[in-house]
């Protein structure tokens, strides 16, 4: 009974399912509703392009030119700054107790400078003078005994080593005389010409290290390259800060006033866009919020897609001119990195389908 009707059953149920996937899965799928209703060109003839939102310096990335533990940051994301402001510091205790040690070195030198532009000093005078009256006395005393001993008729009286000691004697005051004139001379004198260069030299190598000092102080303090507003704040108090070209940007700022917006345009299309042709801009995701905007330049150098729209169309390997336009952002919700669909306004196909002739040089 089983085998006859239950078997045959379960074949027939299983059949019938088979028809109706097959039937379901056949249905052409449901389109779903976009996100967004994509804008419209507001041109007849025009050439599309996918544009990123940047600065009108083009989103600076600072760095800084030495590594080290960062002490202070001294901005927030959105502030306004000058050129110059400081942005963070790095540790710099080493450098500042070594810049005391130079200022000391560099006071020793100058010191050393005044002490010999003194001289010669009054206190040394009269003591020199004195040691010249004295030698001079000596040297009289000398002679006087000398003369005393050649005065003496009977040799007897006298050995002749006596005599030559006396000689000696008189030799010896009068090279001490000259000494002590040539002692006095040298203290009126006063300082010896390159002695005065050694040690001004010495101040200016001195000035030299103290300045280097300060230099490599001021270097660890990050100051703004450009007025504009600070973007992103990758650092913080406490945090190593490394030098060099970095992935995340320590701190990103720019100029927002007014913005720029790159603009891809496909290679094939570029000969189409000309200088100060017109153009609008739509916000990724809401058409209706768009700006006019202004040409600025060219990027001369065509260069790879990176941001792709997602179009089936597209292809990775395509090649892009990238044109520079300029907007006001007002009280609009647009902001640095988003996208924006651009429209410019370009001749019809039709009277560009011939190759312009280029005139043949004479």
């Amino acid at each position: 009974m089983i085998r006859t009707i239950l078997i045959p059953v379960l074949a027939l149920l299983g059949v019938l399912f088979g028809v109706y996937t097959v039937v379901q899965g056949s249905k052409p799928p449901v389109a779903s509703l976009p996100v967004s209703e994509p804008p419209k060109a507001p041109y007849t003839a025009f050439v599309a392009g996918s544009g990123l939102i940047e600065t009108n310096t083009q989103n600076t990335a600072v760095g800084t030119p030495t590594a080290g533990v960062v002490t202070r940051v001294a901005v927030v994301v959105g502030a306004l700054v000058k050129k110059g402001d400081v942005l963070f510091e790095i540790e710099a205790r080493q450098l500042e107790a070594e810049f005391e040690v130079r200022k000391a070195k560099l006071a020793a030198a100058k010191a050393s400078v005044d002490r010999l532009h003194s001289l010669p000093r009054a206190e040394e005078i009269p003591p020199a003078e004195a040691k010249v009256v004295e030698a001079a006395s000596l040297l009289e005393d000398s002679r006087s005994q000398l003369a005393f001993w050649e005065r003496i008729t009977d040799k007897r009286a006298i050995t002749e080593d006596d005599l030559s000691k006396r000689r000696f004697a008189v030799a010896a005051a009068e090279a001490r005389l000259k000494e002590a004139q040539a002692s006095l001379e040298l203290i009126k004198a006063g300082a010896w010409k390159s002695d005065l260069l050694v040690a001004e030299a010495q101040v200016a190598q001195a000035e030299a290290e103290v300045k280097s000092t300060l230099i490599e102080m001021d270097r660890r303090i990050v100051r703004s390259p450009i007025d504009g507003q600070v973007l992103q704040v990758n650092i913080r108090a406490g945090e190593f800060a490394q030098a060099g070209p970095l992935t995340i940007p320590l701190m990103m700022m720019g100029s927002v006033t007014p913005l720029h917006v790159r603009v891809d345009i496909d290679e094939n299309e570029a000969w189409r866009v000309s200088a100060g042709a017109k153009a609008v801009g739509y916000l990724r995701g809401n058409k209706s919020i768009s700006t006019p905007l202004t040409f600025v330049r060219f990027e001369p150098y065509v260069v790879p897609k990176r941001s792709l729209t997602g179009e089936s169309t597209e292809r990775v390997d395509t090649r892009v001119l990238q044109v520079i336009y300029s907007f006001d952002r007002g009280t609009m919700p647009l902001y640095v990195g988003q996208q924006m669909d651009a429209y410019v306004e370009a001749p019809p196909l039709e009277s560009n389908a011939t190759s312009p002739v280029v005139p043949e040089k004479k």
